[in-house]
């Protein structure tokens, strides 16, 4: 419990630090101001409609009763009352939607770390709600529970200081009764509906990434004959919110019943102390007629509660899953180092992550190197080490800004052109043809109508594999990164397509360093060195030339592929 509650103090202090503090107690207190005027405003009228009218039974009293003050007064608490509640709405929300946009801007940042990625792909779902329905849960801490609750305050301190003026122990039996009663109930409604409103939005989460799962998956569903099956999930699901939703509706009223009941007794017992103020002779008639009006309207602010409570358990499991996020340090140690090295452009001395290493490996500027190894030999995780996509646990780990191309081709339902420009985004046209004629697809572009403004599916649907293989290659040939990084880069092509792509990408990326994993032969014939993988560590390096670096190219699959030209004697470099 107390971990949880220290979770929450970290949360409230980055909301707090999110918006301006002006803006925090501002809305609150106007939103008090508000209930205030109109309690006000509705016992003032009451006393000035009963004194006008018993002054009306004598002529004398008439005369000298004076009606401009209240009316006065009246006019001024409607009309203030108007400006306050746009004023509370203004400011309350202003408040809400700055701290939102940056609580996004802040989980952006924070999972735009190492493997975040890998993370998107295998959870799309679950980061989606993060951003959405867990960001907006929050809203609920300071709309509908801080705000209403300062409010409610307001209105017991009102009717406790007029029932004081009256009798000094009514006015501190009444707000102690106030507070004890109104906030009580929101507290027992928001303890009892807490796991519904939870189980409520897990099931609406569950359902979310189901039927995403089921519109994207239909076609490979009905071929393996699980389409009925998953249709069946999705509804059992939705029948799990059905009943969580009735559960909360039952909860919220049972508490609509509790606080007209509350309200019920408060006015009656202030009708029975009003009377017998009356009979005591304290008060007058239009004095009781303002207490009255007063209790009437004093349970009404913390009836607002009512739904803060309904959601304060949908918003503690927000709170329980963006509080570590949001713990975090904006400020952390980058996981890899980028450096401009005179004689490196990726070095590691003593790298070890997951499965890999101890790892010592150094590749110079504009060299090429082959990581090959059997399936799980730890080449891909090595280039996701040099590309700060996984956390270096010891060692040190320096490298050039890389750009990376991995197995999975990553295009977005966008155009052509802002396909291109993720990797350049000031690129004017004329650099994305060129990096479009050098991955050879310059004339398959052109015959579109639209060229560049094409708008390509999901994951690029509208392009063949050949063609997103290409299109992901000039987006890496349009990057200025020195460094390379691909990852099977032929990996499902043709033999034909791949040689194409290899020899464009041999021309295009002349004074680059380039770092393949590979088990292709026709990847390998462009590379200075091999380093043969095995069990995390690096088993052997070659340079080209060598016994050692022919026998690692003939352990590779081999094609009909046209071989890419050997780079020039004395182009390789020895490892250092």
């Amino acid at each position: 419990m107390s971990r949880n509650l220290q979770t929450l103090g970290q949360v409230l202090r980055e909301l707090a630090h999110m918006a301006p503090r002006k803006l925090w107690l501002g809305g609150a207190a106007l939103a008090a101001l508000t209930v205030v005027m109109g309690m006000t405003l509705l016992g003032l009228s009451g006393w000035f409609i009963t004194a006008t009218a018993l002054a009306g039974l004598l002529p004398a009293t008439a005369l000298v009763f004076d009606v401009f003050m209240p009316s006065a007064g009246i006019r001024l608490l409607a009309v203030g009352r108007t400006g306050a509640r746009y004023a509370e709405r203004l400011v309350t929300h202003d408040a809400t939607l700055a701290v939102l946009a940056a609580l996004r801007d802040k989980l952006f940042r924070s999972w735009a770390g190492p493997q975040a990625a890998r993370l998107l792909l295998q959870r799309p779902a679950r980061l989606l709600q993060r951003l959405t329905a867990d960001v907006d849960a929050l809203d609920n801490l300071y709309l509908r529970l801080l705000v209403p609750a300062v409010a409610a305050f307001g209105a017991a301190l009102l009717l406790a200081l007029a029932f004081a003026l009256m009798h000094g122990w009514l006015g501190l039996l009444t707000w102690v009764w106030l507070l004890l009663t109104g906030w009580g109930i929101a507290l027992w409604h928001g303890l009892r509906s807490r796991k519904s409103a939870v189980r409520r939005a897990m099931a609406l989460e569950m359902l979310r990434a189901q039927a995403v799962d089921l519109v994207a998956g239909q076609t490979d569903l009905l071929m393996a004959g699980q389409l009925p099956a998953q249709m069946q999930k999705v509804l059992n699901t939705d029948a799990r919110g059905a009943r969580a939703d009735e559960q909360l509706y039952q909860s919220e009223a049972a508490v609509t019943k509790a606080y007209g009941t509350v309200s019920a007794i408060t006015l009656s017992a202030a009708m029975i102390l009003i009377a017998w103020l009356m009979e005591q002779g304290r008060i007058n008639g239009p004095v009781a007629a303002l207490g009255i009006l007063l209790a009437l309207s004093a349970m009404e602010p913390f009836a607002a509660l009512r739904r803060g409570a309904t959601e304060a358990g949908r918003t503690w499991l927000a709170v329980r899953r963006l509080g570590p996020v949001l713990a975090k340090k904006s400020d952390a140690e980058p996981i890899v180092t980028i450096t401009q090295p005179e004689q490196y452009a990726i070095e590691l001395r003593q790298v070890q992550l997951c499965q890999l290493g101890p790892v010592d490996l150094t590749i110079r500027q504009g060299e090429r190197v082959v990581l090959m190894g059997a399936s799980g030999a730890g080449k891909t995780t090595l280039l996701n080490a040099i590309a700060g996509e996984l956390p270096v646990q010891s060692g040190q780990l320096l490298a050039q800004r890389c750009s990376w191309m991995t197995q999975r081709t990553e295009l977005f339902q966008d155009s052509l052109r802002d396909n291109l420009r993720l990797a350049n985004p000031q690129a004017c046209d004329e650099q994305l043809w060129s990096a479009l004629q050098a991955a050879g697809l310059e004339q398959d572009v052109k015959v579109l109508p639209q060229q560049l403004d094409t708008l390509l599916g999901e994951g690029g649907l509208g392009l063949s594999g050949g063609q997103s293989r290409r299109l992901a290659l000039a987006r890496l040939l349009l990057s200025d990164a020195p460094c390379c990084l691909l990852d099977e880069a032929t990996e499902g092509l043709d033999s034909v397509t791949a040689a194409d792509v290899l020899q464009r990408l041999e021309r295009a990326a002349k004074g680059r360093t380039l770092v393949f994993a590979t088990h292709w032969q026709r990847e390998a014939l462009m590379a200075d060195r091999i380093v043969r993988m095995q069990a995390g560590r690096v088993l052997m390096d070659a340079q080209r030339g060598t016994p050692e670096f022919e026998q690692a190219i003939a352990g590779l699959r081999a094609d009909a592929a046209k071989a890419i030209p050997a780079p020039a004697t004395g182009t390789a470099t020895p490892n250092v």
